[in-house]
């Protein structure tokens, strides 16, 4: 196990992530962001000021001493290669490294691309497809196959040196569209997924969840719709920067950057001419830590969704976990039962969460830990999974105790959730509470297990280890909500 410092200093921001690093898999540890705005110095004199110059200095001093605190064997830094454009950039970088010691390297497009096309595949379940990341000044669009990177192209317009270009915001998106109507990547695209990431699409996938009403505040893949795009043009067309920054939730650069970005996102869905692209919170930073993580990257990409579980289990195993075995459990059980449930593959992969973070709610409090489940399921930033299957998961968990099924509580979430899904939460619940009773010793006894459903009635043959007892008497505890739940009597032997 190791601790990691990652330092990237922008035109807007110098951000530092330490990240705790043990079998391929890691955790944040800190993570601190401090804003600022070098655009005027880039854009008017081409010189930092010495005012910027020092307040960089102050930042990373701070940085420094906090890299010193968590002991942080290594620390990796790099720097927008945007920063260029001032003429004094390498005294800057000089200056850095003699009073901080740290050493930045600059970033070309390819690596920016290489960086945000990591952070994206691990993030977003979709082995091909066309990526597009708006930074603050260029725009980058690539398209992915097979877990490599095929083309790209890089448009001279991001959502800081957009913005300048015009007040009239048709204006702004035709200035995008002449950019984009050559581009090979938009004359082959084929009815592919396009993903969006930067700034800009993770602030307007919050508005429009606003004004939608969607239920659920996770940023990344959150499907934006075209009409989601143009009611976000209406809303914001006649507010001013003031207005637009009271707007909760928006980043540092929202307000400033919301007519440039519009404008790009707006331009890529009338050039891609989709309905719909797949918003990824997927950053450059996140980007250089997996390159620099211990592991096989087949790995993280076979399964994205055991990997996100297994590197939340990673950090919060103990010597008597048993997450893996109430997960195989709980698949095992969906494949015996599933005349019994009835229940599509839909409902796989909110089961596997629900199972493998079943205890997830301990860590809030012991008592009536299922119902806690339930938050840490919906804020554990779980990939490989669409944003709807883990709702059904966070319920589903929750539902370990059908006490904790509140058909009012979970009705607010109608605009995702049928009646199909209703009883599908039911049911998942008590089958993860089964797969966990069945593991009930710690042990690993039970190895297999084979049901015989005859009429009313259902007996379930155990594989076992060694003496089962303990497991066969706590499952029994679950007869009623299997009996109330399935319709037919349990018997474990």
């Amino acid at each position: 196990m190791e601790n990691i410092a990652f330092i990237q200093l922008t035109e807007r921001k110098i951000e530092l992530k330490i990240i705790q690093s043990r079998a391929g898999r890691y955790r944040v540890l800190e993570e601190v962001v401090n804003n600022y705005d070098l655009t005027q110095d880039i854009s008017k004199d081409c010189l930092f000021s010495p005012k910027s110059r020092a307040d960089i200095l102050k930042i990373l001093n701070i940085y420094r001493f906090t890299v010193e605190t968590f002991s942080a064997s290594k620390m990796i830094a790099f720097a927008s290669n945007i920063i260029v454009k001032a003429r004094n950039y390498r005294g800057l970088l000089d200056e850095i490294y003699t009073h901080t010691g740290i050493n930045f390297n600059l970033v070309n497009d390819e690596e920016v691309i290489k960086d945000i096309y990591q952070s994206i595949v691990t993030k977003i379940d979709c082995s091909k497809g066309t990526g597009v990341y708006i930074s603050g000044y260029h725009t980058y669009l690539f398209k992915y196959n097979r877990r490599n990177v095929a083309d790209y192209v890089v448009l001279p317009y991001g959502y800081i040196n957009l913005s300048s270009q015009s007040d009239n915001f048709e204006t702004l998106v035709q200035l995008v569209r002449k950019e984009l109507k050559d581009s090979p990547i938009v004359n082959s695209f084929e009815d592919e997924v396009l993903v969006g990431a930067g700034v800009p699409f993770v602030d307007i996938a919050k508005i429009a969840k606003k004004l939608v009403r969607f239920p659920l505040d996770i940023d990344n893949n959150y499907p934006l719709t075209s009409s989601q795009v143009n009611k976000v043009v209406d809303f914001v067309k006649d507010l001013d920067v003031d207005k637009i920054k009271k707007v909760k939730g928006l980043s540092f650069e929202g307000a400033d950057s919301l007519k440039g970005g519009l404008a790009i996102i707006k331009a890529l869905f009338e050039t891609f001419t989709v309905e719909d692209l797949i918003v990824s919170d997927a950053t450059c930073i996140e980007g250089k830590i997996l390159e620099n993580l211990v592991g096989s990257p087949v790995e993280r990409y076979s399964d994205l969704l055991l990997n996100s579980l297994d590197n939340y289990y990673e950090f919060k195993k103990e010597g008597l976990s048993i997450n893996p075995s109430v997960y195989n459990m709980a698949v095992l059980l969906f494949k015996q039962l599933k005349v019994v449930h009835k229940l599509s593959r839909n409902y796989v992969k909110p089961l596997k969460i629900a199972a493998y973070m079943f205890d997830s709610g301990k860590f809030i409090d012991f008592r009536n830990y299922e119902k806690h489940g339930y938050y840490a399921i919906l804020n554990a930033n779980i990939v490989g999974a669409s944003q709807k299957e883990i709702l059904l998961a966070a319920l589903s968990c929750m539902c370990q105790d059908l006490d904790n099924f509140n058909l009012p509580e979970i009705m607010k979430y109608k605009e995702l959730i049928d009646d199909e899904d209703v009883d599908a939460i039911r049911k998942l619940g008590v089958l993860v509470k089964l797969a966990v009773y069945l593991n009930a010793s710690r042990k690993n006894v039970i190895s297999d297990i084979v049901c015989d459903i005859l009429g009313d009635s259902i007996i379930m043959k155990t594989v076992v280890r060694s003496d089962p007892s303990f497991e066969i008497m706590q499952s029994m505890k679950l007869s009623d909500d299997f009996k109330k739940t399935f319709k037919k009597s349990l018997q474990i032997i």
